[in-house]
């Protein structure tokens, strides 16, 4: 009996060696942003070790940055199951649920850290930050609920907005978008630049016009010699948009684009795209096209950057107007009645018609589950049937699930954007199910390259163009963002922070120097950050000089927020 005993207590502590082994593999891989690999190992070391709540805090983290937020927000959920003491697991789900917009539940989670670490002040300071959200989403609720809102519209006096005279920058020609208009705002803003804020105006009443004549399902039909572009997420990235025109041409009549959402967030330059690609909406309304992403939302702009940065550049109100053209936005695109276009993906539900999208009533933020909301969040899976999805929003949906989609309503297969791909676009589902993705490098850190697609009327065989990132300015991803949401990633990485800037927990000599070096930097990140509570924006001018900017302080030398933060899941 003893025999057995030691043969159980050695062989434990082999698969307990072995875990650890894997657990630093995926360190490895993490710290060198293989994020899928740091993943498989963080699996295999769970499957020899399924009681180790650091390894499922380090495949959380490694979760977030592959924006797989309910699979993040499962496993710090696990990890206090094992331990509902550690303290780290709730930082991670307070993480998990504010990328999901659950402000509520984030919040309890950081009254817990608060309640058993009084003293610590950066726990201090996400609790009172969360809380304010939590007031502020009731606020806005209650003023929603007046069916008598009024829009933002009513409110401006376009005709009588001065232009200064020294601003040399691009105007609207009799208050119309021109080629010429277009071509010089697009220089004016590489060049920094602000657009006045009359030009801004008279571009967002006169998109919201055009978009709210259209349906939710556009339909279109290609001629046998004509083609179309296809192109997905940009998130706030200018100069790779710029690149596609200079690869691709620039939009007309005779070479039509799609664009299929998330056009804002995390990129520091969002209003410089979204403000260029409705431009084109109102040179060419039927040759060039734009449809809705899980990121055309007022939650994921109040995190994610663009609210942000529209106060930044603009006012609070131009925030509220883009808000209610966003709503506008279509869903969903069919070409040729053949081939279906959407942001997300397919439906929680079978039996879903394309009827079924055209009565969709999207002018509105979109609700928690539902066709709606399926457009904007699903994703493919490779397996048959559907699973829980790894956003914590829809759901995942396999081959079998779009083949009788496509049956039903008749199409050959569909094209959908909301995940990074290495290549820039992959095509699963036997070739039926097709991802692009337009941003490169995302967010200065994936290393993926970018991709459009062709389809020509002939035949809708998709052809796929690849590109690489091009240098911006010098202005970090997440610039603009929620503070609260830099700070919750950045406790998330420098709460496991060791020599590696991998790990959740070290043995032996590092713990202790990892903590004093941690313990600094999170006192520098907490005296930066308070001191940038009262942003505002700079007078009009050159935007290299308009960026939001703490009072009387700077990050602390050398200080790279966007690399030592976990604050790019793609």
């Amino acid at each position: 009996m003893a025999d057995v005993t030691n043969n159980d207590s050695v062989k434990m502590a082999e698969g307990e060696r072995s875990a650890e082994e894997l657990k630093e593999k995926a360190n490895k891989y993490f710290k060198d942003k293989d994020y899928d690999n740091a993943i498989k190992y963080y699996s295999e070391a769970l499957e020899l070790n399924p009681d180790n709540a650091i390894y499922y805090s380090n495949r959380s983290l490694a979760y977030l940055r592959t924006e797989c937020y309910g699979y993040a927000l499962a496993d710090a959920t696990r990890a206090l199951e094992i331990d509902k003491n550690y303290v780290k697991g709730y930082y991670r789900r307070a993480t998990s649920n504010m990328a999901l917009g659950k402000f509520k539940a984030a919040l309890k989670d950081y009254e817990t850290v608060v309640r058993v670490r009084p003293n610590d002040k950066d726990a201090k300071m996400k609790y009172q930050e969360c809380n304010k959200i939590v007031k502020q989403k009731a606020f806005e609720r209650a003023i929603a609920s007046d069916e008598h809102k009024k829009s933002v519209v009513d409110s401006l006096d376009i005709e009588n907005m001065m232009i200064e005279d020294d601003y040399t920058g691009p105007k609207l020609e009799d208050g119309k978008v021109t080629v010429k208009f277009m071509k010089d705002m697009m220089h004016w803003f590489k060049e920094q630049k602000k657009l006045h804020r009359k030009c801004a105006y008279q571009i967002l009443v006169q998109v919201k016009e055009v978009l709210a004549k259209l349906p939710s399902l556009v339909e279109i039909s290609l001629k046998e010699t004509d083609k179309i572009t296809i192109c997905g997420d940009t998130h706030g990235q200018f100069y790779d948009l710029l690149n596609i025109f200079e690869l691709n041409g620039l939009p007309s009549q005779t070479n039509p684009y799609l664009f299929n959402g998330d056009f804002v967030d995390r990129g520091s330059f969002s209003v410089e795209v979204i403000l260029t690609l409705f431009g084109f909406k109102l040179l060419y309304p039927d040759c060039f096209h734009l449809l809705r992403g899980n990121h055309e939302t007022d939650n994921m702009n109040q995190m994610y950057g663009f609210e942000g940065e529209v106060k930044a550049k603009y006012t609070a109100q131009m925030f509220q107007l883009f808000s209610e053209v966003f709503q506008w936005l279509p869903l969903a695109q069919c070409i040729n009645g053949k081939v279906l276009v959407m942001h997300g993906g397919l439906f929680s539900e079978d039996g879903v018609t394309l009827d079924d999208i055209r009565k969709i009533d999207r002018n509105r933020q979109p609700p928690d589950s539902g066709p709606m909301c399926d457009l904007l969040w699903s994703d493919p899976q490779p397996q048959n049937g559907r699973s829980v999805s790894k956003r914590g929003v829809s759901c995942q949906f396999g081959p079998d699930v779009t083949d009788r989609f496509l049956e039903q309503n008749k199409l050959q297969y569909i094209v959908r954007s909301h995940e990074v791909k290495g290549e820039g676009y992959e095509v699963t589902h036997s070739g039926k199910c097709i991802t692009v993705f337009s941003a490169p490098n995302y967010c200065d850190q994936m290393g993926n390259k970018g991709a459009y697609i062709h389809l020509r009327g002939s035949d809708l065989k998709p052809e796929f163009h690849q590109f690489t990132a091009v240098p911006h300015p010098n202005v970090k991803p997440m610039a603009y963002a929620n503070s609260l949401m830099q700070m919750g990633m950045i406790l998330n990485w420098n709460a496991h922070f060791d020599i590696s800037c991998v790990t959740d927990e070290t043995e032996g000599v590092h713990v202790d120097s990892s903590r004093s070096l941690r313990r600094n930097l999170e006192l520098l990140v907490t005296e930066w950050l308070s001191r940038c509570r009262s942003l505002e924006p700079l007078p009009t001018g050159d935007l290299q000089s308009n960026r939001l900017e703490a009072r009387g302080s700077l990050p602390p030398p050398g200080f790279d927020l966007a690399n030592c933060a976990a604050v790019y899941p793609c």
